[in-house]
């Protein structure tokens, strides 16, 4: 779960600019929160980033334990010129991990949070 602080942008960017879908939103207006589910493909076959939308908060601190989401592609240097094409933010171009020979790259989400790609033989 990541906590946004615009939830159209940020599912503007994750089905937009990352490919993804939208799979579910909820509104509860109770607790003053909206949600979002996206992913590649619903549960239980594929993972699902939930987007948390607290009404009213516009931007979070990023914790000193939050690291970076992960994704798997089958060509890392493709994903990023499809990414800036989009008009998303790479942060790292793609090429060799320092000290080895697997092949990623990292982006930025609207938010600030870090994706790396990680280049993936699906065969």
């Amino acid at each position: 779960m990541l906590r946004v602080g615009n939830l159209q942008r940020s599912i503007d960017f994750y089905t937009k600019v990352m490919g993804m879908t939208l799979l579910k939103t909820t509104e509860n207006p109770d607790y003053k929160y909206s949600l979002a589910f996206v992913g590649y493909g619903s549960n239980p076959d594929h993972a699902e980033l939930e987007l948390t939308f607290n009404w009213g908060v516009e931007s979070y601190d990023m914790g000193t334990a939050y690291g970076h989401l992960a994704i798997a592609v089958p060509d890392a240097y493709a994903a990023c010129e499809k990414i800036r094409n989009a008009g998303g933010k790479v942060t790292r171009e793609a090429g060799p991990v320092k000290g080895g020979t697997t092949v990623i790259a990292f982006i930025t989400d609207p938010d600030g949070y870090k994706v790396e790609l990680i280049q993936r033989d699906f065969a």
